[in-house]
């Protein structure tokens, strides 16, 4: 072989081989992607952009969050990578979305921590809350056919709290967890009296940052509310000290007093069907405190099985596929549940009904018609012997036909040979 052609081979060998450096995708992510903030404080967080080694040129983001528990402020850009806002960031309190589009001259960008853009929230109501990219987001590549390579998006999650206590020490003896919601809209404060307190000033309001005024409300140390709205209820109390007002605390209370909204249960195939095993579907929603389960529960109203034990509630999700049935009518109540034990009932009637012909262990269903086995056999039989009779009775018939017609013939010939002879004799 040629020096050549092992030269060619050589090559070829080298560059399946040798392992090929690729880029990897585009990932949007949250900085910082976790905290705890006071309710009525601000605090910033940055979107940052991995390329992963790539050439980017555009970027298009679009955020959710819970405006009941955060809401933005501003969105800062002054700090941000891109330089050309096709379109500006903007954000609704009210939709609680956040949406921005912008680009870069090519060559574009490279970085693996490069900041978009900064967005300064404030924290409104104390609770648990995450911020998170929208399948809508994109990260386009410097390529000239503008490819998609956003591969990863991560999400935020916040914790908003009350700011500490700077005042009496708050307890509740009706809703003592500040982060359950309750069915009772009676609520009870108490709070710790020092020998140097002469006054309390307090007020319960919807506002997380309310004050009380300087208006003395006596020096007992606790109060009740009565009727209360559902809603989250704020009380703040301060206690005046040789004729100053000190510092504020604040207590919550999560009142929900009101049952999840009414829903339909769909049921599939249909509410009469030949499955054994329906699937039903539901779904409802809560006001205040949210769902928190569903269950649900399948009780046999076919006539003869009225009496049967009553069946059991099970808690599950939607959608749900019920246990095998037999064939029958039956009830499916589905009971949603809020964070606060109320709860809504709702119930469908569904009939498993028999194929066109369906045969069982006890009997036949013949179009919606239950035959029982003996019948059945005891017909079959009839009917067997019926036809057996009739071809018996056919038989003998037709023998006889076969007899009657083969003596005649016989006659017949006999009289033909009588007359043959005659005729001889002649």
């Amino acid at each position: 072989m040629k020096k050549g052609g092992f030269v060619f081979i050589f090559l070829i060998l080298f560059f399946l081989t040798t392992p090929i450096a690729k880029a990897s995708g585009a990932s949007l992510y949250l900085s910082p992607n976790s905290g705890t903030f006071y309710a009525g404080s601000t605090f910033d967080v940055s979107i940052i952009l991995n390329t992963g080694g790539n050439n980017v040129n555009a970027i298009s983001a679009d955020l959710k969050f819970d405006p009941k528990k955060i809401q933005v402020v501003s969105p800062v850009t002054g700090k941000s990578f891109i330089s050309i806002w096709v379109t500006s960031p903007s954000y609704s309190n009210l939709e609680g979305k956040i949406s921005f589009r912008g680009g870069i001259p090519s060559p574009g960008v490279n970085t693996s921590s490069g900041s978009a853009l900064t967005i300064t929230f404030r924290a409104i109501e104390p609770g648990e809350t995450t911020l998170y990219f929208l399948d809508t987001s994109k990260v386009l590549l410097d390529d000239g056919k503008a490819t998609e390579i956003l591969n990863f998006t991560g999400s935020g999650k916040y914790i908003i709290s009350l700011p500490l206590p700077e005042g009496p020490i708050v307890s509740s003896s009706t809703h003592p967890d500040q982060n359950k919601w309750y069915k009772n809209n009676n609520v009870a404060f108490s709070w710790n009296k020092e020998d140097t307190v002469s006054d309390f000033s307090y007020v319960l309001d919807t506002n997380p940052q309310g004050i009380p005024d300087n208006e003395s409300k006596g020096n007992k140390s606790s109060v009740s509310f009565s009727n209360l709205k559902d809603g989250i209820w704020y009380f703040h109390i301060k206690a005046k000290k040789e004729n100053n007002w000190g510092g504020i605390s604040h207590y919550l209370a999560r009142i929900d007093n009101d049952s999840p909204a009414s829903f339909k249960i769909e049921v599939s195939p249909s509410t009469k069907t030949s499955f054994s095993q329906p699937i039903v579907s539901f779904i409802t929603t809560d006001a205040f405190s949210k769902i928190d389960h569903y269950e649900v529960k399948t009780v046999d109203i076919t006539a003869e099985h009225k009496n049967k034990r009553e069946a059991f509630f099970i808690e599950t999700a939607s959608p749900y596929q019920l246990p095998i049935l037999g064939i029958g009518k039956y009830l499916v109540i589905v009971r949603a549940y809020d964070n606060a034990g109320n709860w809504q009932k709702e119930s469908i009637e569904i009939e498993i009904a028999p194929e066109k012909i369906l045969i069982t262990e006890r009997g036949v269903w013949l179009e919606g018609v239950f035959l029982s086995w003996w019948p059945i056999l005891l017909a079959f039989l009839i009917l067997i012997i019926s036809v057996l009779s009739i071809l018996i009775i056919l038989w003998q018939r037709e023998r006889e036909c076969k007899i009657q017609f083969a003596s005649k013939l016989r006659e017949r010939e006999q009289i033909i040979r009588r007359n043959l002879e005659k005729s001889r004799r002649q």
